[in-house]
């Protein structure tokens, strides 16, 4: 079976930092995709950053602001989140798919809440 925990989320106050970690289990995507995704209340889940093979990926409204990795033996991903904003507020999501840049994300975390005050 596979699993992603995802873990750090938190309450953190504007232009502070927070640090989220994902444990994939059951397989390794070192090969493949892993990302981030978020969801606000009342709005549609949002991509955030994706690291695959040797390259990364951002959303415009994160980028400079927000990095990902991963740690191939240990098949965990990271998102390190800088001077976040209020509007950095939702619930975040780990995703991972086999291929790294073809097809849906085939398997989620249950997420995890960030909360930015201002």
């Amino acid at each position: 079976q596979v699993q992603l925990v995802e873990s750090g989320g938190g309450l953190v106050q504007a232009g502070g930092s927070l640090r989220l970690s994902c444990a994939a289990s059951g397989r390794t995507f070192s090969s493949g995709a892993m990302g981030w995704f978020r969801q606000a209340p009342g709005k549609e889940r949002e991509f955030v950053a994706v690291i695959r093979l040797s390259s990364t990926r951002y959303a415009d409204s994160v980028k400079g602001r927000f990095t990902i990795s991963r740690d191939n033996a240990k098949n965990t991903v990271h998102l390190q989140m800088n001077s976040v904003k209020p509007e950095d507020t939702a619930v975040y999501y780990c995703a991972a798919r086999s291929n790294a840049y073809v097809g849906e994300y085939e398997f989620w975390g249950q997420g995890t809440q960030v909360t930015v005050s201002s």
